[in-house]
């Protein structure tokens, strides 16, 4: 699942730092600015996998309009996915669901298990 949080990053020199408002102690930075976008990547992705294997409330990203830009640089929006870092096995479960539903989702030609995923994560991160 993809994560999507504002940061700011700040220009110092030839090089940037990046914060992100809504993710206390969340920083990084790079010597360039292509260099940093990666580093944010990476820090957005392990701070938020943190907050899921220590149970933690991920905090809501704010609205990036409500962010002043700083004087010494500028607010992004960041992405992320903790996909790669975590045990990615398959499970295989057994699941009941009424047969009229069962008949229209196969007409539409839904994934089930990309659809039970996908609500499975959204259950979780707003728990």
């Amino acid at each position: 699942m993809k994560f999507i949080f504002p940061a700011l990053f700040h220009k110092e020199n030839s090089s940037y730092w990046v914060e992100f408002p809504d993710l206390n102690g969340c920083n990084t930075y790079g010597s360039s600015l292509q260099e940093a976008m990666s580093s944010a990547e990476e820090a957005l992705g392990a701070y938020i996998l943190t907050f899921f294997d220590e149970d933690l409330k991920l905090p809501s990203a704010s609205d990036i309009r409500s962010i002043p830009d700083p004087e010494d640089g500028f607010v992004s929006l960041v992405s992320a996915s903790i996909d790669p870092y975590k045990d990615t096995k398959a499970v295989k479960k057994t699941l009941t669901i009424p047969s009229w539903l069962n008949e229209r989702a196969t007409k539409l030609n839904i994934n089930f298990s990309q659809t039970l995923q996908d609500a499975l994560l959204k259950k979780i991160y707003s728990a």
